[in-house]
C-alpha cells in the first residue's frame, strides 16, 4: 500500500500485493472514543534475571477526562494517574528507536488506549536519549538485549496483580501485540521469530555502504569482526501480532522471516535515508508470509514519530523535520485508526 500525505492531509491508497486492495482517496473514519487514555509511570525493577530497571510509560483505557499537556518535547493527551478501566482488549508493547524515548510515539499509544488496549511504552535501558551504553557493549549485545527487555516488561505486567487481570485472555493466552519504530521495528520482528545474523550486516555494508551510508556508518556497523557471536533465538511466543515502522531489517535471515506465522504489518518511509527501505523494510515484507506492506510516499525516517516541539539532532538531521509538502499530522491521524484496527483483527481468535 502506498500512502501519500500532502499539505492537505489527503490520503491516497493502493494496497501492495501482500495486502488487501483498498480504494484510493478514501479517508478512514475515526471511531467514537468510548474512553480516554490514562497514563502513569511504571518501573520493572532490577533483579537477578533483570539486570537493569526498565522505565515504562503505561497508557490504558480510562473514563477520566484527558487534557493536552507537555511532557518533555512532546505534547500528549492523557489523564495522569487516572483510574484504569477494569478490562482491556489486550496488551501492546511499544519499542522506540535507537536513542529514543518512551514518549516519542504517544499519539499512537493514546489511540490504542482509547480503543481499549493497555500500552507499555518502554525506555530501552542503554539505548535511549539519556543513555547510549548498550552501543559500547560487545558485538551482539545490542541485538540481544532490546527484545529481551520487551519480554521482561511483558513478564512484569502479566505477574502484576494490578494489571494482569485487566488484560484480555482467550484459549491461546493473553492477547499481546508489539509495535516498534526503527530499532524498535527490529525488536518486534525479533520477538515474532526473525533471527539476526551479524554477518549479514558486515556483508551488506561491504557491498552497499554507498547506498545505505547512515546505517553502515553507525558504531561498529559493517566493521568486520574476527569472531561474530551467534545470536540466540529471541522469539516471544506470547506476542501474537506485530507492527514494524521503518524497521532495521537487513540483519534478519530470510529463512527465519519466512517462518514467522503471526500477523505482521510493515511500514516504510519512501524517502528514508537512515534505513533505506529496499534493504530493510522491504526485505522483511518480501520474506514474511502474508505480511501487510505500506509505503508512505515522500516520508522521511521520523515520519512515524510524534513531532517534538524542539529540534532533535540525529545522524539524519532534525527528527522534527519533514520533506516539503509532507503532512506528518495527517499520517499519524491515519495510523491512529489503522494500527488499532490491525490489532483488533489480529488478536481475535476465530471460534
Amino acid at each position: 500500500m502506498k500512502i501519500s500525505f500532502g499539505a492537505r492531509g489527503r490520503i491516497q491508497g493502493l494496497r501492495f500485493s501482500l495486502g488487501l486492495l483498498a480504494a484510493a482517496g478514501v479517508h478512514l473514519p475515526h471511531p467514537a472514543a468510548a474512553t480516554e487514555a490514562g497514563w502513569r509511570q511504571y518501573t520493572v525493577p532490577a533483579s537477578a534475571w533483570n539486570p537493569e530497571a526498565i522505565a515504562v510509560a503505561l497508557y490504558y483505557p480510562t473514563q477520566a477526562p484527558a487534557p493536552t499537556m507537555a511532557m518533555g518535547p512532546f505534547a500528549v493527551r492523557v489523564a495522569v494517574m487516572a483510574p484504569a478501566d477494569a478490562n482491556a482488549k489486550g496488551l501492546v508493547v511499544l519499542s522506540h528507536g535507537t536513542g529514543g524515548s518512551e514518549l516519542g510515539h504517544s499519539s499512537l499509544a493514546e489511540a490504542l488506549a482509547r480503543r481499549g488496549y493497555v500500552v507499555a511504552a518502554l525506555r530501552h535501558p542503554g539505548d535511549n536519549w539519556q543513555d547510549r551504553s548498550l552501543w559500547a557493549k560487545p558485538p551482539g549485545a545490542y541485538f540481544i538485549e532490546r527484545p529481551r527487555q520487551v519480554s521482561r516488561v511483558i513478564d512484569a505486567l502479566l505477574s502484576d496483580p494490578e494489571w494482569k487481570d485487566r488484560i484480555a485472555m482467550d484459549v491461546r493466552g493473553p492477547r499481546i501485540g508489539a509495535l516498534g519504530h526503527s530499532a524498535g521495528g527490529y525488536t518486534v520482528i525479533a520477538l515474532a521469530g526473525g533471527q539476526p545474523d551479524l554477518s549479514r550486516i558486515v556483508s551488506h555494508c561491504e557491498r552497499e555502504r554507498a547506498d545505505d551510508p547512515i546505517f553502515c556508518g553507525m558504531g561498529r556497523t559493517g566493521q568486520a569482526q574476527q569472531v561474530l557471536p551467534e545470536i540466540p533465538a529471541l522469539t516471544d511466543k506470547r506476542v501474537r501480532a506485530v507492527v514494524a515502522m521503518a524497521p532495521l531489517g537487513v540483519v534478519f535471515t530470510a529463512p527465519s522471516l519466512a517462518s514467522i506465522g503471526i500477523p505482521t504489518a510493515i511500514y516504510a518511509a519512501e524517502r528514508d535515508r537512515w534505513l533505506v527501505p529496499r534493504f530493510h523494510a522491504e526485505w522483511i515484507a518480501q520474506n514474511v508470509p502474508g505480511a501487510e506492506f505500506h509505503s508512505v510516499h515522500n516520508a522521511w525516517h521520523f515520519a512515524f514519530m510524534d513531532r517534538p516541539g524542539t529540534p532533535v539532532p540525529t545522524p539524519d538531521g532534525d527528527a522534527a523535520a519533514d520533506p516539503p509538502g509532507f503532512d506528518r499530522a495527517a499520517l499519524l491521524a491515519h495510523l491512529a485508526v489503522e494500527i488499532p484496527t490491525f490489532f483488533d483483527k489480529a488478536l481475535v481468535v476465530e471460534k
